[in-house]
């Protein structure tokens, strides 16, 4: 299902932006488009999941700060799972160490998903005084390109 649902959105991303905007694209280019629209995704199902989790782990009675550890802990486990086998793809002949990948990934979300984005967080609510609401969405437009970069670049190196 995953492989349909991937080759549905490119067909529909090729349609739109070549038929329809009638915009080119070298082909390195369209698959390092669709490659990062793959990551985004990924990173939106993350944040559902991630979110779904926390208000259960809520319910549950849990802290806040586990509640969220436990929903960033599933979240890099989807993340990983969908990088891995549709984003990140290998060709044939190509290899890499499964457990290795995952300490990256999990390294990447950490340093940009609770790292970076709380320093950020600080530094727009408290010294540039931006509402605790958009400062988060903000945050996106950094974290997001980062993340993925060091998932294409490190993470998800071809060995």
């Amino acid at each position: 299902m995953g492989t349909k649902l991937w080759d549905w959105l490119e067909r529909t991303l090729r349609f739109l932006l070549i038929r329809v905007l009638h915009l080119s694209f070298l082909e390195r280019s369209w698959d390092g488009l669709m490659q990062f629209v793959k990551f985004g995704l990924v990173g939106v199902s993350n944040t559902l999941i991630m979110y779904v989790v926390y208000l259960a782990g809520l319910g549950l009675g849990l802290h806040y700060v586990a509640a969220n550890v436990i929903g960033f802990l599933v979240s890099v486990i989807n993340a990983f799972y969908w990088n891995n086998r549709y984003v990140f793809v290998l060709e044939d002949g190509q290899s890499r160490n499964l457990w290795r990948s995952f300490c990256k990934t999990f390294l990447s979300y950490a340093g940009t998903g609770l790292v970076l984005n709380n320093i950020l967080l600080y530094v727009q609510v408290d010294l540039l005084h931006i509402s605790e609401i958009i400062a988060p969405l903000v945050n996106l437009v950094v974290t997001i390109p980062l993340n993925f970069l060091l998932n294409k670049l490190w993470a998800f190196r071809k060995e």
